[in-house]
């Protein structure tokens, strides 16, 4: 089994680089185009992942949004822009499939509650009566 898995990852870049050249082909694109175009679409994505990383990572230690959402969104765009930068078009392919997967997206369509994503903020304090019922 473990040589069939080796096989299929030592293969998979030939077979992309194959399909890459057969679709600029087809396409009258040349080749040093694809490759080219897509591995600076991985880097932009991945420079501006940096930057979004560091204000989810900032926003959860302030308790605004949770930390694993992040996390696995943040995965997810990284491990796309990596499959961009690598060259070939059967890569780019599913990078852009694992980029339009609805995972952990903000904007989902169940109602939230009026105050989803707040967490604590610090120094309000809830004024107010109580009494213990026993």
């Amino acid at each position: 089994m473990r040589l069939v898995v080796l096989a299929i990852v030592l293969a998979f870049p030939f077979l992309d680089l194959l399909v890459t050249a057969r679709f600029a082909r087809w396409t009258g694109v040349p080749v040093w185009f694809w490759l080219l175009s897509s591995a600076l679409a991985g880097l932009c994505v991945l420079r501006h992942e940096r930057v979004e990383f560091r204000a989810r990572t900032v926003a959860a230690m302030h308790g605004d949004v949770p930390l694993l959402r992040g996390l696995v969104d943040s995965g997810r765009k990284v491990a796309a822009a990596l499959l961009l930068i690598v060259p070939g078009v059967l890569s780019d392919v599913l990078a852009l499939l694992l980029l339009l997967l609805p995972i952990n997206q903000s904007g989902s369509l169940r109602p939230q509650p009026a105050d989803a994503g707040r967490g604590y903020r610090g120094g309000k304090a809830l004024e107010g009566e109580w009494r213990r019922e026993s």
